[in-house]
């Protein structure tokens, strides 16, 4: 992609690797009237996922919990910033029916950031878990949570209610953290992978994820993933930045499906349990395929 100055428009030139399906079967239809009715919001749709069509029509989608309003502005991100207004206590039990309704055998639960709650919003987290799991036990539930502001009880208060996979993207390299995540800090994104693993080793895998094509070197990035590794994260997903519009971050370069290839090589190298690592791969694609890889 091509881009003038932030705030222009740019000139798009995908290369001939970034394609997706464009949504629009049956079963992404009946899915979409499905999160409307139980007016429920999906990170899918609130962030622009050039994967919506595949994923929908596998019968696979990511929750979004806690509102359609983020309190960051991350600015490689679409969902909508601002102020947002009350909290809604009935929104798990509706996840759980949906997640029920669908049949799925692998659920991912994520949120918007929500700074304005004392928890995070840690509770609601928990309590959609644990709802889940009650209507459809056989459903493995990954959740992919914000930093919480470091808050390690709200960690607790997620991890004790047992999910499957905690997920929590480290996004970036450091140096780009200011740039692209003003209010994250990457040391305390580390460390709640680590407390995660050490609250809860024998039950529940940790999992982050990475974008590429922001402006960060090869060895930045190599370097990321030992330090996820070191702070025992055993899946990894690894996808191409994609800019949502004029006003986010352009794309400093795309990767090519040989380099994302060697990256998947390098990180099971490593020792990561699972890689996903692709031009689309976003957090949550194929995670109803990693869970069935990576058992615990």
């Amino acid at each position: 992609m091509e881009t003038t100055n932030i705030g222009k428009a740019p000139v798009r030139r995908f290369p001939p690797w970034i394609k997706a399906r464009a949504p629009g079967g049956q079963t992404y239809l009946r899915l979409k009237g499905m999160m409307r009715l139980s007016t429920l919001h999906t990170v899918c749709e609130e962030a622009h996922c050039p994967n919506i069509g595949e994923c929908w029509e596998n019968g696979t989608a990511t929750f979004m919990i806690l509102g359609d309003i983020c309190t960051r502005n991350c600015r490689y991100c679409a969902v909508r910033s601002g102020r947002p207004e009350g909290l809604d206590l009935e929104e798990p039990i509706r996840v759980a029916e949906a997640v029920k309704r669908l049949g799925l055998k692998h659920a991912v639960i994520t949120s918007v950031n929500r700074d304005d709650l004392a928890d995070g919003g840690a509770s609601i987290f928990a309590e959609t878990i644990r709802k889940s799991r009650e209507l459809l036990p056989s459903c493995r539930v990954e959740v992919l949570i914000p930093d919480f502001q470091g808050s390690w009880e709200a960690l607790a208060t997620v991890m004790n209610a047992f999910p499957h996979i905690l997920n929590h993207n480290i996004e970036t390299v450091p140096r780009l953290y200011r740039l692209a995540r003003a209010k994250a800090t990457y040391s305390r994104s580390l460390e709640l992978l680590r407390r995660a693993k050490e609250m809860n080793r024998a039950k529940v895998l940790t999992k982050s994820g990475l974008m590429v094509g922001l402006g960060e070197e090869w060895e930045e990035v190599i370097q990321v993933m030992k330090d996820l590794r070191e702070n025992e994260c055993d899946i990894l997903t690894v996808g191409q930045y994609l800019s949502p519009s004029p006003k986010h971050l352009p794309v400093a370069r795309f990767y090519t499906p040989e380099e994302f290839a060697k990256l998947k090589e390098k990180g099971l190298e490593m020792g990561f349990r699972h890689v996903e690592s692709g031009p689309l791969v976003r957090s949550s694609y194929h995670a109803h395929k990693q869970s069935l890889n990576v058992v615990v």
